[in-house]
């Protein structure tokens, strides 16, 4: 067992802030509360104990990870550490690079730098509307 490692079970809120899913344990136990997470398929409460072998659901908006639990840690450490903390499926980290790549073709709404539309702009988009 490396350093930081504990015993057989940790509290889900606890694990998915070590293994840097979340920033902080309060954002984690907020996104468990929304029913953000789910353990093997279910709805459950941010005390709930996981162990080795758990399947999690994490949904962090547009993403959906599917990992499952290979170690438990109560303690925070690296990016490196937080990796060999848990496995993501292959199928999941196919979902998730075919979402990026279409977030990345998709056409960008673009801001002009303008604020509110003038007196002018307004009476152009009355006279658009009407015609439509």
């Amino acid at each position: 067992m490396t350093a930081g490692m504990t015993g057989d079970k940790v509290r889900l809120d606890r694990w998915l802030w070590a293994a840097r899913f979340f920033k902080t344990r309060s954002v984690a136990a907020r996104a468990i509360d929304g029913g953000k997470v789910q353990v093997n398929g279910a709805r459950v409460k941010r005390s709930m104990a996981i162990h080795v072998g758990d399947t999690l659901r994490i949904t962090k908006s547009p993403f959906e990870l599917t990992v499952v639990v290979r170690a438990l840690s109560e303690h925070r450490g690296s990016a490196s550490v937080a990796e060999t903390l848990y496995e993501e499926t292959p199928a999941s980290r196919e979902a998730r690079e075919q979402l990026r790549l279409q977030l990345k073709y998709q056409p960008q709404v673009a801001y002009d730098g303008r604020g509110r539309p003038t007196k002018k702009d307004r009476r152009q988009l009355d006279r658009f509307k009407r015609e439509v």
